[in-house]
């Protein structure tokens, strides 16, 4: 289930500070299969329910990296959108994700750069009240002067 803000492109000229946008989704044991086959982790805390009973997180918990991918999605789907180029990421985990929660990816401006075309972004999921990453992303954001 994908519940999204409008798709598309937010160029640089029209880039303001605060500006958020954000996506749902609910990690499914197919996401977390599809994860651990197209990454090659297959670590058992992934995908061994007994195994993972035995860890820290008493359970099965889903690739940090899956849930980091949705930020991925909105920066690329949504702000700035089509077109944006990723130039770094800082990522904290600070909470598992587990099949069947539903995730929310939010980024948020926090500095424009209007000259270099770069937009610093907040980054942030959490699972209800949790958050359970949260970092920085350096975007290049599209611009009108070069379609």
């Amino acid at each position: 289930m994908l519940d999204n803000n409008p798709r598309g492109t937010i160029c640089i000229e029209d880039i303001e500070l605060g500006m958020t946008r954000s996506l749902r989704k609910v990690v499914t044991d197919r996401d977390i299969e599809l994860f651990a086959e197209v990454s090659t982790d297959r670590n058992p805390v992934h995908l061994d329910d007994d195994y993972a009973r035995d860890t820290i997180f008493q359970g099965r918990i889903a690739h940090g990296m899956l849930t980091a991918g949705l930020v991925s999605a909105v920066i690329g789907e949504q702000l700035p959108g089509h077109g944006t180029v990723y130039l770094g990421q800082s990522l904290k985990f600070m909470a598992p994700v587990r099949p069947g929660d539903t995730v929310e990816a939010a980024v948020t401006v926090t500095a424009v750069d209007h000259s270099r075309r770069r937009v610093t972004l907040e980054t942030r999921c959490a699972v209800g009240d949790t958050v359970v990453l949260k970092g920085e992303a350096l975007v290049l954001a599209p611009s009108r002067k070069f379609d």
